[in-house]
C-alpha cells in the first residue's frame, strides 16, 4: 500500500499488532470482552437519551412540583439533563454548520449576505433571544415541559453554533489549490468533493471548535436554564439552574458542589467524546509526511477491537459510502459559464436587489426609531456601546498576547495536548458567574473601580476560542513544513514571523472574531454581578442591556441588542473581514 493511502486509514487500526500474533483462548476471551464493554456502552447512551426525551416531555406542571433543590443528591440527575441539552444543541449546530457555512463559502454572492447575517447573529446576545423566543417555544407545546426544553436548547445553540460555522468557512474558504486541482482532474461532482475533500480538509479545525463550543455553552448555561424576562420566572433542572440559586442563596458549599459535577461531566465527554474524535481527525491532517506522535484514545481502540461495533456499523458505513458516491452536483469544469457581460449584469440586478432590501430595512428601523425612542436614548446607548467595544478590543489584544504562544506550544506536541485538552475544556466551561461572589468582595474590600475591575470577567469565558483556534491550527500544520524549517535552521522570531504565525493565521482570525462575539455576549453577566443582596455595575451596553431585560422592556432591548449587532457588524466589516481576505489568498497552503 503506498503511503499517500495509507496516511487515511485511521492509525489506530494498526495500534496493538507489534510482535508476535497470539491466538490462543485468551485472545477470544479479550475481543468478547470489548464487545460486550462496547455494547454495555451504547446501550447506557440509548438509555441516557431515552430517559432524558421522557424528562423533557413531561407535563410544565412539574416544575412547579419539582423546584430546583441545592441538596447534593440531585446534582447528578441535573448535569444529566444540562449534558443532554448541551448535545442537543451541539447536534443542530453541527448541521447548521455544515448548510451555512458551506453556502456562504460556495457562493460569493450568497457569502456577501450570509457572512454579515452571521455577524449579525454571533453578536445578538444569550439573553437577548430569549427575551423574544420563550412565549414562542411554550406556544408551540402548550402544557408540556418540551417548550421551555426548547427555549433553553435553542439559547444553549446561539452559544455554540457561530463559532463551528466560522471555523467551516474558514477551511473552506483557505483549501489549498492542489486540491482543486485534483478534484478537478479526476472530474469529482460538488458533492464529491465536499464530502472526499473539502469537509475532511476541514475536520480537525471543526472538531476543536466543536469542543470549544460544547464548553462555552457552559458559559451561558446559567441564563439558558434559570430564565427571566419580566415577570416570567422559568427554572429547569439543571446544573445552571442549581448554580443561579447557589448565588442567589449564598451557598459556598453547593457552588463547590457544582464545581465538582462540572469537572466529573467535563472529564467525562472529554474522554468518550472529544478525545476519540481528535484521535480520528489525525488521519485528515494535510500534510506529506505523518508525524511521529500520533494522538489516541482509548474508546476509538475499544470500537476498532470490537467484532459486535464492526458488524452493526457495517450497514452504516456502506450506505454512507453509495451516498458519497452520488454525482448530485457537476464538476466545476462543466458548469455553465457566463460571459463577463453577462456577469457584470448579474451583479447588477443583485447589487440593487440588496440596495432595495437595505432601503426598505432602514424604512423600518426609522420608524422604530421615530416613534419608540428618544434621541436622548440613542446617544447614551451608543456611548455605552463604545466604552464596551473598547473592554473588548483591549482584553482581546490581552488574550492574543498570552494564548497564542501557548496554544502554538499545545498544538505542536500532541502528548502535551492529550494532558492540556481536558484542563482547557474545564477553564473553557467554568462559568464567570461563579466567580461572581469572589469579584463582589474584593470590590466591596478595596473599592474598586467596577468599570475597570469587572472588564476581566468579561474575557473569562470567551479567551478559550483563541487558545483552541490555535491549538487546531498548530495540530493541523503539515509536518513536512516544520521538517523544512528545521532543515533549512529556522529558528527563533525568524520561525514565527516566516513559518508558524503565516500556517497559524486563518485559524486565530476565527478564533478571534468569535472571541470578540463572545465577550459582546458575555457583557451582559458581567458587567452587572450580584452576589446576595450586594451588587455592582460597571458603565457599558452590557449591564443595560441586562438591565432592560430584568425589567422586561422590549423596546429598549432592542435598541440595546440592535446597537451591539451594528458595532459588531461594523468592526467585522472594516476590521476582521479585511485580514480573513488575505489569509484566503495568501496565507494557503498550496
Amino acid at each position: 500500500m503506498s503511503a499517500p493511502a495509507r496516511r487515511f486509514i485511521p492509525r489506530i487500526a494498526y495500534a496493538g499488532i507489534i510482535g508476535r500474533p497470539d491466538f490462543t483462548r485468551p485472545v477470544l476471551s479479550r475481543k468478547f470482552w470489548f464487545d460486550l464493554l462496547a455494547f454495555s456502552m451504547v446501550a447506557m447512551f440509548l438509555v441516557f437519551i431515552a430517559w432524558g426525551m421522557t424528562e423533557m416531555s413531561a407535563p410544565i406542571a412539574k416544575l412547579d412540583q419539582s423546584p430546583i433543590s441545592l441538596d447534593p443528591h440531585n446534582l447528578p440527575a441535573y448535569a444529566m439533563r444540562t449534558v443532554l441539552r448541551m448535545l442537543i444543541a451541539v447536534a443542530a449546530s453541527l448541521l447548521f454548520t455544515l448548510v451555512y457555512a458551506t453556502l456562504a463559502a460556495k457562493s460569493r454572492k450568497a457569502g456577501q449576505i450570509m457572512i454579515p447575517i452571521l455577524d449579525i447573529l454571533q453578536s445578538v446576545p444569550v439573553l437577548g433571544y430569549i427575551s423574544f423566543t420563550v412565549t414562542g417555544f411554550i406556544a408551540l407545546f402548550p402544557g408540556s415541559m418540551m417548550g421551555v426544553e426548547c427555549a433553553a436548547i435553542f439559547a444553549i445553540f446561539t452559544s455554540q453554533a457561530w463559532n463551528m460555522t466560522f471555523s467551516l468557512y474558514q477551511s473552506l474558504e483557505t483549501i489549498p489549490r492542489d486540491m482543486d486541482e485534483a478534484a478537478f482532474v479526476f472530474k469529482l461532482s460538488g458533492w464529491q468533493k465536499f464530502w472526499k475533500m473539502e469537509l475532511p480538509y476541514a475536520v480537525p479545525g471543526l472538531i476543536w471548535n466543536t469542543m470549544m463550543s460544547m464548553s462555552g455553552g457552559w458559559f451561558f448555561v446559567v441564563a439558558s436554564e434559570a430564565i427571566t424576562v419580566g415577570n416570567q420566572h422559568i427554572t429547569l433542572p439543571g446544573v445552571g439552574s442549581y448554580i443561579a440559586l447557589a448565588i442567589e442563596q449564598q451557598d459556598l458549599h453547593a457552588i463547590f458542589y457544582a464545581i465538582a459535577a462540572m469537572t466529573i461531566v467535563i472529564l467525562l465527554y472529554d474522554q468518550l467524546l472529544f478525545r476519540p474524535l481528535v484521535a480520528w481527525s489525525d488521519k485528515f491532517r494535510y500534510e506529506l509526511t505523518a508525524g511521529q506522535n500520533a494522538p489516541h484514545s482509548w474508546v476509538l481502540s475499544l470500537f476498532a477491537k470490537s467484532r459486535l461495533a464492526k458488524k452493526l456499523l457495517m450497514p452504516i458505513g456502506w450506505l454512507s459510502h453509495k451516498i458519497l458516491r452520488i454525482r448530485l452536483f457537476k464538476p466545476t469544469a462543466e458548469v455553465m459559464q457566463f460571459s463577463a457581460r453577462e456577469m457584470r449584469l448579474f451583479d447588477y440586478l443583485w447589487y440593487a436587489l440588496l440596495g432595495l432590501a437595505g432601503i426598505v430595512a432602514l424604512r423600518h428601523l426609522f420608524i422604530f426609531l421615530h416613534t419608540s425612542v428618544e434621541w436622548s436614548d440613542m446617544r447614551h446607548v451608543a456611548f455605552l456601546a463604545m466604552i464596551t467595544l473598547a473592554r473588548v478590543v483591549v482584553l482581546i489584544l490581552l488574550a492574543s498576547l498570552i494564548w497564542v504562544p501557548l496554544g502554538v506550544m499545545i498544538g505542536l506536541r500532541p502528548k502535551l495536548a492529550e494532558i492540556i485538552q481536558p484542563l482547557a475544556q474545564f477553564l473553557a466551561a467554568f462559568p464567570a458567574n461563579l466567580l461572581f461572589p469572589v469579584a463582589v468582595v474584593v470590590i466591596s474590600r478595596y473599592a474598586l473601580n467596577p468599570d475597570i475591575w469587572l472588564s476581566p470577567l468579561m474575557i473569562l469565558g470567551t479567551q478559550w476560542y483563541i487558545l483552541f483556534n490555535v491549538i487546531a491550527g498548530a495540530s493541523a500544520f503539515p509536518n513536512d513544513l516544520r521538517e523544512a524549517a528545521a532543515n533549512f535552521h529556522v529558528k527563533g522570531w525568524l520561525w514565527w514571523k516566516r513559518v508558524i504565525l503565516p500556517g497559524i493565521f486563518p485559524y486565530f482570525l476565527t478564533g478571534a472574531i468569535t472571541a470578540s462575539g463572545g465577550a459582546w455576549n458575555a457583557s451582559i453577566v458581567s458587567e452587572a454581578v450580584q452576589w446576595g443582596n450586594k451588587s455592582y455595575t460597571a458603565t457599558g451596553l452590557g449591564a443595560y442591556i441586562a438591565d432592560r431585560t430584568a425589567a422586561g422592556d422590549f423596546v429598549h432591548i432592542v435598541l440595546g441588542v440592535g446597537t451591539m449587532s451594528l458595532v459588531v457588524v461594523l468592526f467585522n466589516k472594516f476590521f476582521w473581514r479585511p485580514l480573513y481576505e488575505v489569509a484566503a489568498r495568501k496565507l494557503r497552503f498550496d
